[in-house]
């Protein structure tokens, strides 16, 4: 594998499929420090491409787990104007945002859970308008992976930590369909073919759909009127069309907020804010969560949970074939970016206003009044498996298959 090659393609991607980016745009890329070399990849392939400008943030894990280690609730929930305005003015001049991530999954498994969510609620609530930019496609936006030593010693423990990064190179790449040529060509097809989903159940106007496994998730979820199928890309309001996740492999749309009944189990282990959480189930009354046990990481989970209102609620139902190409490498990512990719999966929290006809111009609360659910957070977990069966039921009551066995019926 010529792994200088691939990333060149890779950035390619990310650039030209991913943010889209435009003449004279300014790209904003977040990534960690350990990711440098292809870094100076990004900015040359952006300037390449011809940005006007490329600005990079940096993250450090053993900082971010020093400060979580010493510093007092109060200090995590200091966000400095400074760090507010820096997103607020690039969103305001229309840059493009490139996040690439890659973190130990348990970077913050010995803090305390209570420090965690004061310090992402802090963060959520004073980047509202940026996150809601994000969400409402103001802006184009990416999100791709990085490969570091920590979180590839995690995937590969029994690899020494050189190996271990080149194999999880070997497989973002893989996963992101990246090849030697023509990446960007295969992309457009890749996305085509998801949009045909989007467009069948978009036809169909499915009212609700009901989950079955022998897992023992039976779960039925509503539709709001109005509700879009979306296929992994979106579409700025100056028409700018961008895919948000690479790699992706699902189509979404949003839950009415109050419209799931039943009960989910996780498929697999569910990572956030630097911990593990797995083997966990949801009893879920007129979509609020109403009961959340885990065999591991229970009380980071509650703590997602009651973060505010709405993350008792759903925001994405996400549909993924349990045959798909990240699924078939039969390996955990500890990385939602890809494992949400290998299976269907459910978001916490806030739903994708796009998602519904008609909703730009719309407040918070008029949006809430048609079933959008609203929250600082948007976390996805897994729900697919290789025997789940979904029914989709349409408004006249016939009931058709949409998935059988794991995969589209």
């Amino acid at each position: 594998m010529n792994l200088q090659n691939l990333w060149k393609e890779y950035s390619k991607v990310i650039i030209k499929t991913g943010v889209n980016l435009q003449e004279n745009q300014i790209l904003v890329v977040q990534a960690p420090i350990e990711s440098r070399e292809f870094v100076h990849v990004i900015s040359e392939t952006a300037y390449e491409m011809g940005a006007k400008e490329v600005i990079i943030r940096w993250s450090d894990e053993i900082l971010i787990k020093q400060k979580f280690k010493y510093c007092s609730i109060e200090t995590l929930q200091e966000i400095p104007q400074h760090f507010i305005d820096f997103y607020i003015d690039y969103k305001n001049k229309k840059a493009a945002f490139l996040s690439l991530v890659g973190e130990d999954p348990e970077l913050l498994k010995k803090v305390d859970p209570k420090k965690i969510k004061s310090s992402i609620e802090a963060k959520s609530i004073a980047l509202k308008e940026y996150y809601q930019s994000l969400m409402g496609d103001e802006i184009s936006w990416n999100v791709a992976a990085v490969s570091i030593p920590s979180w590839a010693k995690a995937v590969f423990p029994e690899l020494d930590e050189k190996e271990a990064q080149y194999r999880l190179w070997k497989e973002i790449l893989d996963a992101s369909r990246i090849e030697e040529e023509n990446s960007v060509e295969l992309w457009k097809t890749h996305i085509q073919n998801l949009k045909d989903h989007a467009d069948y159940l978009n036809a169909m106007e499915f009212k609700r759909f009901h989950y079955t496994n022998k897992q023992g998730t039976d779960l039925t979820i509503d539709f709001p009127e109005g509700h879009i199928w979306r296929a992994g890309y979106g579409i700025t309001k100056d028409g700018i069309e961008f895919v948000a996740n690479i790699p992706t492999e699902e189509v979404y749309t949003l839950p009415h907020k109050k419209g799931i009944n039943g009960i989910v189990y996780s498929s697999k282990p569910f990572n956030y804010a630097g911990n593990i959480i797995d083997e966990f189930y949801l009893k879920i009354k007129d979509g609020k969560i109403v009961e959340a046990k885990a065999k591991k990481g229970e009380e980071i989970l509650n703590q997602l949970i009651h973060t505010d209102k709405g993350s008792m609620y759903f925001g994405e139902v996400a549909l993924v074939p349990f045959d798909s190409p990240i699924s078939n490498r039969n390996l955990l990512f500890y990385n939602t970016l890809f494992d949400e990719n290998a299976s269907c999966h459910l978001a916490i929290g806030k739903a994708y206003p796009t998602c519904l006809k008609d909703s730009e111009d719309k407040t918070v609360e008029e949006l809430e009044e048609l079933g959008v659910n609203d929250s600082i957070v948007h976390e996805d977990f897994m729900i697919g498996t290789k025997d789940l069966n979904i029914d989709g039921i349409r408004k006249n009551g016939e009931i058709i298959p949409v998935f059988r066995n794991g995969n589209w019926a």
